[in-house]
């Protein structure tokens, strides 16, 4: 009798505390922020209910990496505690818990881009966006997965392995922000940072069913080797609600001179409400572009189902892609990619020790950046102009663009990619994120939202695309598209209730 008087209140007690943990996490972080900053929950309570989640579910996926000891984060969170009886609120991340992308450097913090090169590597100062982040009184616990350098929509790497799906786990999470999207997710996080080249924040946004915005140009500003050229690559935010996303994007946005071409514009404009008449709205639905990409069955009809919801918003939607082919674009992306990659790691490819610690794709890469001549990547570059001034004419007729995000839904964790989409054969590692590819190419912001899920519980995205620096316009018609569709809400990861 007495034992079983102890396991009922055993239970009772595991019971009592899962309660307080889903009272936490269950908060968007809008709410989260405004509750911290009243002291309705405190920074501790806050920490260890995120860390009994993070203890709880990510055994299951693998998407939270270096976490740091318990007792040093909550020491932190008295911290941020202490100063809030102060009088002292950091910003909207005051107690926040953060992981990282694990391509960001991290000040003491290991972070090894998910390569055996740099699995010891702790580096000696953030990155700007982690000192934005810190600054704004968010706690770093850890870093978030990455495939190899962050290159392939596959989150795997020889340092930590395989990320896996929120909503399956057999199936990839995709990438490379893909241990963010997957810690999102599952509300181990409130909100989470990624960055994108050919798709890192909208295929992983798709694949787990949240938002991730790609950014233009300079919008959030990352100190690359050479910073009077525009990367292809840029940093965003992720979130399970759109106000989440602006707010983060608040925080991480805005000008910084050690990036002399990031953006002047205030980023406080991003903390407004997102409401927004969308009657008579223009938007362009470019689908496969024309047949030009092929897809997975059941992908394009999910995607179309979407564009429903804003025909009932008021918008005008019809078929449309903009007057430039498709074939040079893409091309010209593999050129400036293999370039910037050679330039950045031609010093380990050249020692074979270390060359022998790449991934065969990595090799490929530099090997393609290192043959490439000077004319040709000026050409290459003639060709991203040309394919940005069709997107601009594109935009001078529609108000948005919508497309994808992601030509085949979640498939095998263990496979490293897909050979064939729709019976068309993938000549590279990479051919099959092809209709993201434009969309990068154009330096337009990009906001992949959920558009639903297969008869077999996959989940899907679409891309919102606007005109440069239209950051703010795409989030407010994906906030109304949101409150439509509601799919971060209506369909929760199974894990989430197991």
């Amino acid at each position: 009798m007495g034992r079983s008087a102890n396991l009922r209140d055993r239970h009772n007690e595991i019971v009592s505390k899962a309660s307080d943990i889903a009272e936490i996490i269950k908060l968007d972080a809008v709410a989260l922020s405004s509750a911290i900053k009243s002291k309705r929950v405190s920074c501790v309570e806050v920490m260890n209910a995120y860390l009994d989640q993070v203890d709880r579910l990510n055994p299951r996926v693998n998407a939270i990496v270096s976490l740091l000891p318990r007792q040093d984060l909550l020491d932190q969170a008295r911290i941020r505690d202490a100063q809030l009886a102060r009088g002292e609120h950091l910003g909207w991340m005051h107690g926040f818990p953060h992981a990282i992308k694990d391509l960001e450097p991290t000040r003491g913090i290991r972070t090894t881009m998910g390569s055996p090169l740099l699995k010891n590597f702790v580096p000696p100062a953030d990155s700007i966006l982690v000192e934005r982040i810190r600054l704004a009184g968010g706690i770093i616990i850890g870093k978030t997965n990455v495939p190899e350098f962050g290159l392939g929509s596959q989150t795997y790497n020889p340092v930590f392995g395989t990320t896996l799906n929120a909503y399956d786990q057999s199936k990839t999470c995709g990438g490379s922000s893909g241990g963010a999207a997957v810690a999102l997710a599952l509300r181990m996080v409130p909100v989470a940072d990624g960055s994108d080249n050919g798709g890192s924040l909208r295929n992983p946004a798709a694949f787990n069913n949240v938002f991730g915005l790609r950014t233009s140009f300079g919008r959030v500003p990352s100190p690359f080797n050479e910073v009077f050229m525009p990367s292809i690559s840029v940093h965003g935010p992720m979130a399970r609600t759109v106000p989440d996303l602006a707010m983060f994007l608040s925080v991480i946005g805005g000008y910084d001179a050690r990036t002399p071409l990031s953006i002047r514009q205030h980023p406080a404009e991003f903390a407004g409400p997102l409401g927004r008449d969308f009657e008579g709205t223009r938007i362009g639905w470019v689908g496969d572009f024309g047949g030009h990409i092929p897809f997975e069955s059941g992908v394009l009809d999910l995607c179309k189902g979407a564009l429903k919801v804003f025909e009932a918003l008021g918008c005008t939607v019809e078929p449309a892609t903009p007057d430039y082919p498709l074939e040079p674009v893409w091309n010209s992306w593999r050129k400036i990619r293999a370039w910037q990659i050679a330039a950045m790691l031609n010093g380990a490819y050249a020692d074979p020790a270390r060359r022998a610690l790449m991934k065969p794709e990595l090799q490929w890469e530099v090997e393609n950046g290192l043959e490439a001549g000077a004319l040709e990547i000026a050409d290459a570059l003639t060709v991203r102009t040309a394919w940005y001034q069709a997107v601009r004419g594109f935009f001078e007729k529609y108000d948005f663009m919508i497309a994808p995000a992601g030509q085949v839904f979640p498939f095998d964790a263990a496979l490293h990619w897909p050979q064939e989409v729709g019976g068309a054969s993938m000549d590279t590692y990479h051919r099959w994120m092809e209709v993201m590819i434009p969309i990068s190419m154009s330096g337009c912001p990009a906001l992949g939202a959920p558009a639903g899920f297969n008869e077999r519980g996959l989940p899907m995205g679409i891309q919102i695309v606007g005109p440069n620096h239209a950051e703010l316009a795409c989030m407010q018609l994906a906030h109304a598209y949101d409150q439509a569709a509601n799919w971060v809400k209506k369909r929760p990861p199974p894990l989430l209730s197991s």
